[in-house]
């Protein structure tokens, strides 16, 4: 007997998952990834019936299952109640959604964006990603550009070693003191982000990937004429886009 699973939602990653798993043998729905073209598409009802449930990458975005592949709209909280306990539900940046299932409906959600691994392989895009803004956005080569990249997680990293090996100046702002040794390890200049105000109008690229609100409005008016600024942080995301 085949093993079944539903793909609900998500963006191409979703989409190439449901081809993934169609050729390891399992008996796949998808839902909500009309404009992505995937593979064996159901109505809802049906993929609900299967006895594994993936979600997107987040799984909610502003209380609504993360549709950006299709017209389609579904509260999340319309959702939940049609799911059974027994079903195995797997979601990514689940945070505090996880508790809230269990607590409501007696749901169980594991978070796959848990797993190391992914997070560094999915870092890997965004940096690539993040590179090929910069240049459709400046009107200059990245090598020799200033650049700053602001934290040192797995993007930051990642990002910061490519923009060097193109020959761009790269500034990384970091919080931790082993991170700002690191950074210099590496042969990039270190800044502590408490720092940063005073500095900011020194380059011609800027990258956040910190979750939380660095730059405000008051370091935003820092910023020179031309300067690119690229935010790569999850939602809310780390510059004051209503004072940008």
């Amino acid at each position: 007997m085949k093993r079944t699973v539903a793909i609900l939602g998500g963006d191409q990653r979703q989409v190439c998952l449901a081809e993934l798993l169609l050729a390891d043998g399992w008996e796949v729905s998808t839902w909500g990834l009309e404009r992505g073209e995937a593979p064996a598409p159901a109505p809802l009802n049906q993929a609900l019936q299967a006895e594994m449930l993936i979600f997107p990458l987040p799984v909610c975005r502003l209380g609504k299952l993360n549709l950006p592949l299709t017209d389609t709209e579904l509260a999340a909280d319309r959702l939940w109640p049609r799911l059974r306990y027994h079903q195995l539900l797997l979601g990514g940046m689940t945070k505090e959604l996880s508790p809230r299932l269990m607590a409501d409906f007696g749901l169980t959600m594991l978070d796959y964006y848990d797993r190391e691994e992914l997070q560094v392989a999915n870092a890997i895009p965004t940096a690539e990603g993040a590179l090929r803004l910069a240049m459709e956005e400046t009107d200059r080569t990245l090598h020799n550009s200033k650049c700053l990249v602001i934290g040192y997680g797995r993007i930051g990293r990642l990002l910061a070693a490519r923009l060097s090996s193109l020959g761009a100046r790269v500034t990384v702002a970091a919080r931790r003191y082993s991170d700002l040794a690191w950074i210099d390890a590496w042969s990039c200049k270190a800044v502590h982000t408490g720092q940063l105000t005073g500095k900011l109008g020194e380059f011609d690229l800027i990258f956040n990937t910190v979750p939380a609100l660095v730059l405000d409005a008051e370091r935003l008016k820092e910023i020179r004429g031309g300067c690119v600024v690229l935010d790569l942080a999850s939602a809310p995301g780390g510059a004051d886009a209503k004072n940008g």
